[in-house]
């Protein structure tokens, strides 16, 4: 049997205790951990320092990561919750969010920076939906309007986004029009998978042969889950889709399926241990490794474009949030614009696949990783500000009680 080296995946997952650790040391630092994580990586990759390589075993762990990551993504997503006036104003922004960074892609593609002002549009259309709510639970805005606006657009954003990106600018081949084709087969096996997942828990004998696993050391829960998302990414890649598709779609379809937790409250807990613990933050280093910052450093021109993409973002989707200024007031708005406007890790995925497919430069990747870092370093800190003063101001307007 062939020795296979773990040294640099020690390094990877070294960096991903030490990342969140400082920032625990060093609570004033409101920095999300994953900007550390790529950040170390970019620093301490070939690229750079080159202390670490990306190996069998890193890249192995780091596809798993992305596959979780998804997963998570689509867990978040509450289905339930997107219907009539939520659900449309969520649709309409984000149409509005394509037309305005399709006009932003014209733009930069006319100077030169990117090949496709679509993919652009695509690349900027998506929303980090595991940073937004924290945000708003921060300034416990969650369970109301702004919160519901925020989650309902980011939702719609996040799956949008995935399925036209595995449908327009798939690496798996074959023209646009084999791909619908390919789509509807693959929604229909998802829709019977869905609804075979569904049906067998309704099975009193399964129901109880699952509530006395799920805590043991079987944990079935978590390896049902698990293997609903390995089936998934593998159905979407045999079906010539993008496999983040594949763990999105097995990640909502959890969610749905998983309506009433009360018999198994620590399921989505243990998932997002597997997957915030190991997995997700050797996807998030492995990214900084792989990021060439070298044409960025090099050329003060090219560096111009990480400004100009962290504006594009913003507009691309704070516009939207401009839909619900009447109903929700002025300094939500913004928060909400901000908050729509923080994406990352979509970011990272989609410009590896642009320059997997020679749509996009290693150059303009570089940039639009560096502005998404920028959106989540700035965008949640200001519309947390704006949301504190929204609610200090409707506090102090109050007439004091007699």
């Amino acid at each position: 049997m062939p020795a296979v080296e773990f040294g640099n995946l020690f390094a990877v997952t070294l960096i991903a205790l030490l990342a969140p650790l400082l920032l625990g040391l060093r609570p004033a630092l409101r920095i999300p951990a994953v900007v550390l994580e790529i950040v170390a990586g970019i620093a301490l990759g070939p690229h750079a320092l080159g202390v670490i390589d990306i190996d069998l075993p890193v890249q192995i762990v780091s596809l798993l990561g992305l596959a979780f990551l998804l997963f998570l993504a689509g867990l978040e997503i509450d289905l339930h919750q997107l219907r009539g006036r939520v659900l449309r104003l969520a649709i309409l922004g984000y149409l509005v969010t394509l037309a305005v960074g399709v006009a932003a892609g014209f733009g930069f593609s006319a100077a030169g920076w990117v090949k496709s002002p679509f993919l652009l549009a695509v690349t900027l259309s998506a929303t980090s939906l595991g940073l937004v709510v924290p945000v708003l639970k921060d300034a416990r805005q969650a369970d109301g309007e702004v919160g519901r606006l925020a989650v309902a657009s980011a939702s719609v954003a996040d799956f949008a986004a995935v399925l036209v990106l595995s449908l327009v600018f798939s690496t798996e081949g074959g023209s646009p029009g084999e791909r619908v084709v390919m789509l509807v087969l693959f929604a229909a096996l998802v829709a019977i998978a869905g609804l075979v997942v569904a049906t067998a828990g309704r099975s009193r004998q399964i129901e109880m042969a699952l509530f006395r696993l799920q805590d043991t050391t079987a944990e079935i829960r978590v390896r049902a889950a698990v293997v609903l998302l390995v089936a998934f990414v593998v159905l979407a890649g045999r079906f010539g889709l993008e496999t983040i598709l594949g763990a999105f779609l097995a990640g909502a379809v959890v969610g749905l399926v998983d309506r009433d937790s009360r018999s198994h409250p620590q399921f989505r807990v243990k998932l997002e241990a597997l997957g915030y613990g190991f997995l997700i933050p050797v996807f998030f280093v492995t990214s900084g490794l792989r990021l060439d910052l070298s044409g960025l450093v090099d050329d003060p021109a090219a560096m111009l474009r990480v400004p100009l993409f962290l504006l594009a973002l913003l507009l691309a989707r704070g516009v939207p949030a401009l839909l619900s200024l009447r109903a929700l007031g002025p300094r939500p708005t913004g928060a909400v614009a901000l908050l729509q406007a923080t994406s990352l890790p979509f970011i990272v995925t989609a410009s590896q696949i642009g320059t997997a497919t020679g749509l996009m430069s290693p150059v303009t990747a570089a940039a639009l990783v560096c502005a998404g870092l920028l959106s989540v370093l700035l965008f949640p800190v200001i519309a947390l500000t704006l949301l504190d003063g929204d609610r200090a101001g409707r506090t102090g307007s109050r007439p004091a009680s007699r």
